[in-house]
């Protein structure tokens, strides 16, 4: 609840039921607390869950106040608006503190104000938080979007306090639908939910491409960007495409503004997270290179791979040389997000 409103149903969308059952297509629609898998929103349970499938730890990110944190916005109230960020991000620490720093949740900010940002991204770096998680559109909004200098303080902060930028998908009011505008109106819901939320994957292409060209991986070369829920595969193919159009449509940007190419500040900068995929992640991971990819499971939501996600993970990388193995499913987030493995 935010100021008498609901901003979100139980478990935040989880597709698992109670009894251990996936709900496939629309069918977990309607299901409340009763009926969800625990693990969706009690501690508990959740590492219980876990245990059983052999991971140690989880990064955690907001879905009840947008996946950008953005719905807090809605309310006129500025001195309300950082309050409910505040309490956010209290409950989120106490929920890390709580799991035995096995839950990590990454802090939301209060977007509207780059120096209340700044001061709530030191707040949660000292209560122990590993990383913020960030909307993409604010200016959408009438701010500055985020390639414009007003941000630097912000980058600025997360550079100095290691403090890993994330983007998870559908993470502005542009792209928050499921749907969205990409499914015809002709089809039936189901296929609306299968075609948005393959689309929504696709959404995060923008806030990478605009990211590097705006010069923010440029200014700010210590600050580490993940693009959240958005998979491997098409990453590839998307910085080829970069690569080429800085040659051919901003040819003065090479050497002048863009002292890389897009690929190379992706490698030294960026990460992006698999989890469904199969065909052509071994090659995915070759062409960005093993210290940027990062493995997800997506639990309890539509996408993702229970009950099975180590089983089917493994299928997915038994290719790969073992060190690359080991960086892409725990070296590389222990790395990032600071978590010890022993």
């Amino acid at each position: 609840m935010f100021d008498g409103a609901v901003l979100g149903g139980a478990g935040t969308h989880s597709v698992i039921d109670r009894d251990g059952g996936k709900h496939l297509g629309m069918s977990f629609v309607g299901m409340g607390y009763e009926g969800i898998h625990q693990g969706a929103w009690n501690i508990e349970p959740r590492l219980e869950y876990m245990d059983e499938q052999g991971i140690w730890a989880q990064i955690v990110y907001p879905n009840t106040v947008g996946f950008g944190g953005h719905r807090f916005y809605e309310n006129p109230d500025a001195d309300l608006r950082i309050a409910a960020v505040q309490i956010f991000n209290d409950a989120s620490a106490e929920m890390q503190e709580v799991s035995g720093q096995r839950l990590f949740a990454m802090a939301i900010t209060p977007w509207w104000d780059v120096d209340a940002s700044v001061a709530e991204i030191r707040r949660a770096a000292a209560m122990g938080m590993r990383g913020v998680n960030l909307g993409t559109g604010p200016h959408l909004h009438g701010l500055p979007d985020l390639g414009e200098r007003y941000w630097d303080p912000m980058w600025d902060v997360c550079a100095e306090l290691s403090m890993p930028v994330n983007f998870h998908i559908g993470a502005s009011t542009d792209t928050m639908s499921w749907f969205g505008t990409s499914p015809w109106p002709s089809q039936p819901i189901d296929h609306k939910l299968a075609i948005g939320s393959a689309m929504m994957f696709l959404s995060n292409s923008s806030v990478i491409a605009n990211l590097i060209f705006g010069g923010v991986l440029e200014r700010h070369p210590e600050v580490q960007f993940v693009s959240v829920e958005s998979g491997i595969g098409w990453i590839p193919f998307f910085l080829q495409s970069l690569d080429y159009q800085q040659q051919q449509a901003a040819p003065g940007s090479v050497g002048t503004s863009m002292s890389l190419t897009p690929t190379e500040y992706f490698q030294r900068q960026m990460y992006s997270c698999f989890w469904f995929e199969e065909a052509g992640v071994a090659a995915a991971i070759e062409a960005l290179g093993p210290d940027q990819v990062l493995f997800e499971s997506d639990f309890p939501h539509p996408t993702c791979l229970y009950p099975d996600t180590l089983a089917t993970a493994a299928s997915v990388v038994r290719s790969l040389p073992e060190s690359s193995r080991r960086k892409v499913m725990s070296e590389n987030a222990a790395r990032l997000y600071r978590i010890p493995l022993s």
